[in-house]
């Protein structure tokens, strides 16, 4: 069960979003940098994404990192640039030249073999430590399955732990 967002909330979103897109603009021309900017709502929340051509995207991600290090910290001070003109704690996510899209991918198919060995089981599965957008990807995945997951530890170790039991 989803809850879409009412009139106002969208209409705040897209303010978060296009503070956004002025913000990365900005660091795009400091950096020299060629991308487009995309704007959307999904999930509830702003969803701003860097995208380039295909044979220029190389240079995009230089602004990812080699496992998203450098993603999330732009994404941390992207939130920051929206909280400081609207005053109000954003949860913006930032996608560069795909890969969070391409790791939402991949994460829900490991999900999918996660779930298939806890019904298979009947015992809890613990997957790999993850990232808060990783995990909710997976809790996402297994409640869609109809099953039940928490996520277990403390940063950077937190888990999902994939349960069969209501």
């Amino acid at each position: 069960m989803t809850n879409t967002p009412s009139p106002e909330e969208i209409k705040q979103l897209e303010l978060e979003g296009d503070i956004a897109a002025d913000y990365l603009e900005e660091l795009l021309d400091i950096a020299d940098l060629d991308g487009d900017i995309d704007l959307d709502v999904d999930r509830g929340r702003a969803s701003v994404a860097i995208v380039t051509e295909a044979n220029a995207e190389r240079w995009l991600r230089s602004l990812v990192g080699e496992e998203g290090e450098v993603l999330n910290a732009l994404q941390d001070l992207t939130r920051l640039a929206v909280q400081t003109k609207t005053g109000e704690r954003s949860g913006l996510m930032l996608d560069i030249a795909g890969h969070r899209q391409k790791r939402r991918n991949a994460l829900t198919q490991l999900a999918s073999e996660a779930i298939k060995r806890a019904q298979d089981s009947g015992e809890p599965v613990e997957m790999e430590p993850m990232n808060p957008f990783e995990r909710k990807v997976v809790h996402d995945a297994v409640a869609e399955a109809g099953l039940r997951s928490e996520s277990e530890g403390t940063e950077p170790h937190r888990r999902v732990v994939i349960r069969t039991d209501a």
